[in-house]
């Protein structure tokens, strides 16, 4: 039936349903068939056992798991790889929802209201919420008791320091700096919410450090075109990694925004794309002809699909790339194309510098790379040597 040979007992109804819902998300037909196997040994155990469906728990699982074990079966899943089944059985009944979570205790719902904050009130993405909730339960979970289950009486300027002097004697400038930035941030919402009295995000003292010290590291224009080169175009894979490397490198775009990118954002008929930036913002950019047909000829092969996001994984089940997956796709082409080991962000540097060596101002190249300060942008004059040196002063007393 469907997959499975033998009867499967107590869950036959609910074979065919399960098999269309791994189709649709990519599951290949072999692999279909091999979990549609799994669906019917565990009816027919329900069956052994007389258990109905709707009497099915967690419990139930483990002991199904268990009974294969036991009866010599070496190839027994684990109940992690059971998600999907899982999943299929708690929407059609079979199983009980899933237990609910027990309940918050008042630092973690403070926790909870802060990360919700972060995300609704300041729009941050998903790596930079993690990272500044990180700092949060590690400030305020110091300093709860049973007394102040928040962590924030008698909170000063004394004890902030205190604990950014611990943070930033074991962690580099830039990180420091990032410390900073998170505890400020907490300390707002602690005010914002009204549990400080006095506003101490002003009393986070800065971190000694001069900007833009460095110079950018940049990519050569041959380089770029090998990488590019470097996509096998006769896969799939390959397809979808060169239409992301090209987002990259002509457009400067930044991993998340590759990530974010929805199929409503793509005006064919206008030859716009729009960038879904930081902070949600949004940003409307011309869309260069190489990279529409680089577009278009993954989204010819990697057909319909319910979620709007442009760039989907290639291994079921199906569902939107994150972020990191574009540092993976850069990172395996640097290896075909026999080049060093570069991150996503190299290309923005790359393309930034192309701009600089055509004539480009930097007025024009911030607005390619959506800057908000220009000072941002203005990093890149320093890799423009032969302009620096028209404007540079003698030395006094040396020959020039």
């Amino acid at each position: 039936m469907s997959g499975t040979r033998r009867k499967p007992g107590r869950l036959g109804l609910f074979v065919e349903g399960y098999r269309l819902r791994l189709l649709a998300l990519g599951y290949t037909p072999e692999t279909v068939r091999g979990m549609l196997r799994v669906l019917g040994q565990l009816g027919r155990w329900m069956a052994s056992e007389g258990l109905e469906p709707g009497q099915v728990d967690a419990a139930a699982i483990e002991a199904f798991l268990a009974a294969r074990r036991a009866g010599g079966d070496r190839q027994v899943p684990t109940v992690r790889a059971l998600g999907q089944l899982v999943s299929y059985l708690r929407d059609v009944g079979v199983m009980a929802p899933e237990e609910r979570s027990p309940e918050l205790t008042p630092f973690e719902e403070l926790i909870a209201e802060y990360r919700a904050w972060l995300v609704v009130e300041r729009g941050l993405a998903a790596a930079t919420v993690l990272r500044y909730e990180t700092l949060a339960r590690r400030f305020l979970g110091e300093r709860v008791t049973a007394d102040d289950e928040l962590g924030v009486a008698d909170l000063s300027g004394v004890a902030v320091s205190a604990f950014l002097v611990r943070e930033c004697a074991r962690v580099s400038v830039g990180s420091a700096k990032g410390r900073v930035a998170e505890l400020r941030s907490l300390l707002r919402f602690l005010y914002v919410r009204g549990l400080t009295e006095l506003a101490l995000a002003d009393a986070v003292p800065p971190v000694a450090g001069w900007r833009e010290t460095g110079i950018p590291q940049t990519l050569g224009r041959a380089d770029v075109e090998r990488l590019l080169a470097g996509c096998d175009r006769s896969r799939l894979d390959g397809v979808r990694d060169f239409a992301i490397l090209m987002l990259l490198a002509r457009l400067g775009l930044r991993s998340v925004e590759v990530a974010r990118l929805e199929l409503d954002d793509l005006d064919w008929r206008a030859g716009e794309i729009v960038v879904r930036g930081k902070a949600r913002r949004q940003d409307r950019l011309p869309l260069p002809r190489d990279v529409g047909d680089a577009l278009a000829a993954y989204l010819s092969l990697r057909g319909r699909h319910g979620a709007r996001r442009v760039f989907l994984t290639l291994r079921a089940p199906t569902r939107p790339i994150r972020a990191d997956l574009v540092g993976d796709v850069v990172q395996r082409t640097c290896r075909r194309a026999e080049l060093p080991h570069i991150g996503p962000h190299r290309l923005r540097h790359a393309l930034a510098s192309e701009l600089l060596r055509a004539g480009a101002s930097l007025i024009e190249i911030s607005q390619v790379l959506r800057h908000r300060d220009l000072a941002t942008t203005a990093i890149y004059a320093k890799i423009d040597l032969a302009r620096l040196r028209q404007v540079a002063q003698s030395w006094p007393r040396a020959a020039r």
